[in-house]
């Protein structure tokens, strides 16, 4: 809880916390118990993919998003869990015989065998891994394992009769290779060398048990495996396909039909009858049109559904879903949307309200269960859609509608929450109403109780809306709230600036005077930017406030006149264009403003480090800071408020040069679990000061990729930690050992924040998770956590 996000735990007006503190003793009077996790949010927000469903029981789905989560429904997509696999899934088997068994892969190969209960890793074997690397932009993990039999798992199809028999597509040296295991995964052995990356995998269950008929989807065609035959069913001369889909079951079940989607700029369309050893070109419409998504039945691949763009009709330019039922003769448009209202026959949630299909754009993948071609999921930018009729309509499987106490609509999520957010904020006068900032889809405000959500960004310039960083709430005066609002997302990692220049950023500070409902920009004299944190002076007048705020490319700025006019404060601050990231007041008025870092090589002592600074007067000069040894990535900070010289700083680690790998291992050789961290950089966790940052000593370094470190408001003894390696962290003897939160296990976390309805449980914001409602104690998350180390233990140097 930092930034705007945490502004009513950190201001420190006697008569804010007088209230905060009241509401929460008044909820606390009745008997609680403490809740299971949930998602907290209006749903959706993210890019979906790899919807797969179980071919024994099409009511059982998964699907994975761009933000590492993995989802899993069991009822039809009306409902999900969330489950971690430590990273994006490139896709998801079901064991056909096998009820219960899933298969999912990330950098390695996990099995579940409780229905997605649990996981474990299947390849490589998890005695082997001597190392997790880790890179410095998103802490994204390569798996380090000797021996390394497979190579990075792109397909995989289980044998319809025997379940211990796997076949796996797999990059090897740079060489594509197929493999086969018949003890479940324990050993494999290659069988043939493929001509490049396999899309896909199947197995034909009508073919000989002495030796399966395979099919491998690659870019240059189909390479098969028919009666113990290898044959390439090569695609047309300079054609290459970017998707293939297959199904089986016409005439001859040993002769697949195939339809691929060519790669280049104006995708097309091609279609196989005969296993791939002739192709020709399928017309979707008359006129010409964008393709990006293909999908099949896989036992009525009569049906096959394809997704477009650019559908010229008058002067109106058309997106969404088209399907055939004779093979590709003829297309019927089962979802036609325009750029700026969709399609009649979709049932959506709230993006369909609050945003455009420009916006969410057409279906970036398409799945049709393998036995019933009416049923199609589509998913997008921000959505995850499905259809029981074969087209005619599509209702959305992200969000559900709740008439909350707004005469419009709220909405409440499903369980498949994509969002990034930067905090769960409390009304301090309205207890029931509440704030999530988000990137992508701005602002969301509920009105009871955090059950619904709406999108708060009316008044808010259009370039503006895409990202909130920051809120702060004035705790004196009802309904006034100022945000950093922008249109750059994903702010402070790397690639935000790595090819675009801060000087491009745009945004500015908004202020409403009626809780959220509508906002006006307030930020004259302030260039447009990308601001990310906002803080309040309690001390100042209301309705004259006195406000600073950090941006990205132009440092501090500070407002005298309630946010009205802003002015820039960076005298001493030494960074050319700074990346002003995070600032904090301690209880006795000084100021301190994090720099984000600007390298990304590992580099240590050059104008790419962040820095810390330090203001006695205000903001009208800064002095900069020492940072722990080893440290330049400064990307937290929380103040102890009866102890302003003890100072808590998350930091952020340096990237472990890949060059250097073997010598690290050498170095330092992962005998034990909780060694395999070696490899996840250096100069991050959260360090302790406790002369007003004159010196550091560290006091978590197990987790080094900290985003930030947070107070508890009612015992400032108590604190709490995440960042990006999977884990929550709780302090309670201020700082000096930390244990983890066991129902916490999302690969990129980023804030925790105490609830103050009831002290046993937090809120946990993520980069692409939403937010987390879970309990402090309780028996450990049964997804995956993170494998270098131990729930239970404490972190001790």
């Amino acid at each position: 809880m930092k930034d705007g996000e945490r502004s009513n735990l950190s201001v420190r007006s006697a008569d804010y916390l007088r209230r905060w503190k009241l509401a929460a003793l008044l909820l606390l009077a009745a008997p609680l118990a403490a809740q299971a996790p949930r998602i907290v949010g209006p749903g959706g927000g993210g890019a979906m993919y790899h919807v797969t469903i179980n071919p024994l029981d099409a009511r059982e789905v998964l699907l994975s998003c761009d933000m590492t989560g993995a989802y899993i429904s069991h009822d039809g997509g009306q409902h999900w869990r969330m489950f971690n696999l430590r990273g994006g899934v490139r896709f998801f088997g079901f064991d056909p015989l096998q009820r219960g068994t899933i298969y999912a892969a990330t950098d390695v190969l996990w099995r579940s065998q409780d229905d997605g209960k649990t996981w474990q890793m299947v390849w490589p074997k998890p005695s082997t891994v001597r190392a997790i690397l880790m890179d410095s932009d998103h802490a994204d993990e390569t798996a380090v394992a000797e021996p390394n039999p497979v190579g990075t798992i792109t397909a995989l199809a289980v044998d319809p009769v025997s379940s211990k028999t796997l076949f796996a597509a797999a990059n090897l040296n740079s060489q594509a290779k197929l493999f086969e295991s018949r003890d479940a995964g324990r050993t494999w052995r290659p069988i043939v060398d493929l001509p490049d990356e396999a899309l896909h995998l199947w197995v034909n269950p009508h073919s000989s048990r002495s030796s399966r008929d395979l099919y491998v989807a690659t870019s240059q065609g189909i390479l098969e495996r028919v009666r113990g035959v290898w044959q390439k069913r090569l695609a047309p001369s300079g054609v290459s396909f970017s998707e293939i889909a297959l199904g089986l079951g016409v005439g001859d079940p040993s002769v697949p039909v195939a339809y691929g989607m060519t790669t280049g700029p104006e995708p097309k369309l091609m279609i196989s009858k005969a296993g791939g050893t002739s192709w020709y070109a399928a017309t979707v419409s008359d006129t010409p049109i964008h393709l990006r998504a293909i999908a099949t039945s896989l036992h009525h691949p009569a049906v096959a559904y394809v997704s477009f763009r650019d559908l010229q009709v008058g002067k109106e330019r058309y997106q969404g879903v088209a399907r055939t039922s004779d093979y590709g003769k003829h297309w019927k448009f089962v979802w036609r949307a325009s750029p700026q209202k969709e399609a009649d026959n979709v049932q959506d949630a709230w993006i369909a309200k609050a945003m455009t299909p420009a916006w969410t754009e057409e279906p970036l993948s398409l799945t049709v269960d393998d036995n019933n071609p009416d049923l199609a999921y589509a998913t997008d930018l921000g959505r995850t859609l499905s259809t029981t009729d074969g087209g005619r309509t599509w209702t959305a499987r992200y969000s559900e509608r709740e008439n909350g106490q707004d005469q419009a609509a709220s909405w409440v999520s499903t369980g498949l929450d994509v969002t990034t957010t930067y905090g769960y904020l409390f009304d301090p006068f309205n207890r029931n109403r509440r704030f999530i900032p988000t990137t992508d889809i701005g602002l969301f405000r509920s009105e009871d109780g955090g059950r619904s959500w709406v999108r708060s960004v009316n008044g808010v310039p259009e370039r503006w809306r895409n990202t909130t960083y920051s809120v702060v709430l004035d705790p004196q005066a009802p309904g006034r709230m100022w945000a950093a609002m922008s249109g750059i997302h994903d702010l402070p990692r790397p690639k935000m600036w790595r090819h675009r220049s801060t000087s491009e950023y745009v945004g500015g500070i908004c202020d409403s005077d009626d809780g959220g409902r509508t906002w006006k920009a307030s930020s004259v004299g302030m260039p447009e930017t990308a601001p990310t944190s906002l803080l309040l002076d309690p001390t100042s007048p209301p309705g004259h406030r006195t406000l600073w705020a950090a941006t990205m490319g132009h440092g501090i700025y500070r407002s005298e006149d309630d946010g009205h006019t802003w002015s820039p404060a960076n005298d001493g601050i030494r960074q050319p264009n700074a990346l002003g990231w995070r600032i904090e007041r301690s209880a006795t008025g000084t100021l301190y403003a994090l720099i984000a870092r600007r390298s990304e090589d590992g580099s240590i002592g050059n104008d790419g480090d962040g820095a810390l600074y330090r203001s006695t007067d205000r903001g009208d000069h800064w002095k900069s800071m020492s940072l722990p040894e080893g440290a330049n990535a400064p990307n937290g900070i929380a103040i102890d408020p009866q102890d302003p010289k003890r100072i808590y700083l998350a930091l952020w680690a340096r990237a472990t040069p890949e060059r250097d790998t073997a010598e690290e291992l050498e170095k330092h050789p992962a005998s034990r679990p909780e060694d395999l961290n070696v490899m996840n950089g250096e100069g991050g966790g959260i360090a302790l000061s406790e002369d007003g940052g004159d010196t550091w000593r560290w006091v978590l370094d197990r987790d080094r990729h900290i985003y930030d470190v947070t107070i508890d408001p009612r015992n400032s003894r108590i604190l709490y930690a995440t960042g990006f390696e999977s884990s929550a962290w709780i302090s309670r003897d201020r700082g000096e050992h930390w244990t983890r939160i066991p129902a916490f296990n999302f690969k990129w976390g980023q804030r925790v924040q105490a609830d103050p309805e009831d002290s046993r449980m937090v809120y946990v914001s993520t980069f692409g998770g939403g937010v987390w409602h879970i309990p402090l104690k309780g028996s450990a998350a049964r997804d995956i956590t993170t494998p270098v180390m131990d729930p239970g233990r404490s972190n001790t140097r």
